[in-house]
């Protein structure tokens, strides 16, 4: 078992600081393209502060609930552009002192009990080489609506992340992803897709603002025609782009699936609605671009603000012929790693840029066998896993491979 090292602190986190990383040529494990050597968080939820030298290609977390495993990997993930596994707010991401913790509810948070600055720092290496990544709330800015970048010591764009380094994760929140919401699904397939087409998150937020602009001429009854035109002309050409990119990247994860080696099951995915039905019976761009401006405007002089795209799109699966929320919470468990998997795969094979996974509590659901299959599948990645559960005998196959590490009160221990 690898032991948690002692790294030195750095005064100008997060900004960055110079490489004193005995590991900052490369990854440890000579397959390794992606991984953190270091990792330094102050005032994240409940760490105060907290240091970790980072040894191995997998990287196991353990401790009762509560102690702060998931935040630990949700710090992690604030090295990729976006607001991180929880998709939480700016407010909600502050230590809380836990002398006040009883104050605060899931129901009832008591975010103004939570300090305003919080800083995450690590040190990695990705297809791109060795960086020094800092992100966080900017002390002389507590009210900033978003965080501070520094790269290398260089003021950069969160965008910028995505160059250095990728994270993917899978989470006990995403396990509702069948039975949820359809956005939900929308959001899961369009975090896979940016991870090819960087632009893909540029097209989403174009079209969201003219979505929101459309509606809101229509709901004040200023439905000028030119106006109105214009706004679902640009509708309808990001509309087929957001949507081709779904569907191939589908068709991809369905193909590569069935090339895992092993029980998990081979994803049969597809996606429902209009816009990707016309899609899916091969219709050319300029076609569906045209049914899409003909049921807008149809639809607008009828007094009805509908019109095809991929807002209405869904993600369906069929697993053992029947959808998948209807299969057991094991068996979608199951999907939803077998998805991930195949994705993670893919941006290996296809870009040389394989992700670093978190995954956490994943394997407590999963039987003996089919753990055994994912701790192989994993090893078998060019990025680094980590992995979070309150049993450390769960990962006991991971004994001489895996760095330990206890967590406990947002402490860290060999």
């Amino acid at each position: 078992m690898m032991q948690p090292q002692a790294v030195s602190r750095y005064e100008d986190q997060p900004t960055g600081g110079q490489n004193t990383s005995s590991q900052a040529g490369g990854c440890d494990h000579h397959s390794l393209i992606s991984c953190l050597h270091t990792l330094h968080i102050r005032g994240f939820r409940n760490y105060l502060s907290a240091e970790l030298g980072v040894q191995a290609k997998a990287i196991v977390l353990t401790g009762p609930n509560g102690a702060g495993k998931t935040n630990l990997l949700e710090a992690v993930s604030m090295l990729a552009p976006g607001r991180g596994l929880r998709r939480a707010q700016r407010v909600e991401i502050g230590y809380l002192d836990p002398a006040h913790a009883s104050a605060t509810t899931d129901a009832h948070p008591s975010t103004d009990l939570q300090s305003s600055n919080w800083s995450v720092f690590a040190e990695v290496t990705g297809p791109e080489g060795f960086a020094a990544v800092g992100t966080g709330q900017a002390p002389d800015q507590p009210d900033a609506p978003r965080r501070v970048v520094k790269v290398n010591g260089v003021a950069s764009a969160q965008t910028d992340l995505a160059r250095l380094v990728t994270l993917s994760w899978l989470t006990p929140q995403m396990d509702g992803l069948f039975i949820g919401a359809p956005s939900a699904r929308r959001r899961f397939i369009d975090r896979l897709a940016i991870s090819f087409d960087p632009a893909h998150s540029g097209r989403l937020s174009r079209y969201e603002k003219a979505w929101r602009e459309r509606a809101r001429l229509l709901n004040d009854g200023q439905a000028d025609e030119n106006w109105c035109a214009s706004l679902e002309k640009i509708l309808a050409e990001t509309g087929i782009a957001i949507s081709a990119t779904r569907s191939a990247l589908i068709e991809d994860i369905n193909r590569e699936s069935g090339l895992l080696a092993s029980s998990f099951p081979v994803v049969k995915a597809h996606l429902t609605g209009q816009a990707a039905d016309w899609l899916d019976a091969g219709l050319p761009a300029i076609d569906i671009e045209d049914r899409i401006l003909l049921a807008a405007r149809q639809n607008r002089q009828a007094g009805l603000s509908h019109m095809p795209g991929p807002h209405e799109t869904d993600l369906s699966l069929i697993y053992k012929g029947q959808s998948a929320h209807l299969a057991s919470t094991g068996e979608q468990k199951a999907l939803m790693i077998a998805m991930i998997l195949a994705h993670a795969v893919l941006q290996d094979k296809r870009l040389g840029r394989p992700p670093i996974l978190l995954l956490d509590d994943v394997a407590a659901h999963l039987d003996p066998a089919r753990r055994a299959e994912l701790f192989s599948l994993c090893s078998e990645l060019s990025g680094q896993v980590w992995y979070s559960g309150v049993d450390a005998q769960a990962f006991s196959a991971l004994h001489d491979q895996a760095q330990f590490i206890a967590v406990a009160d947002g402490q860290l221990n060999p």
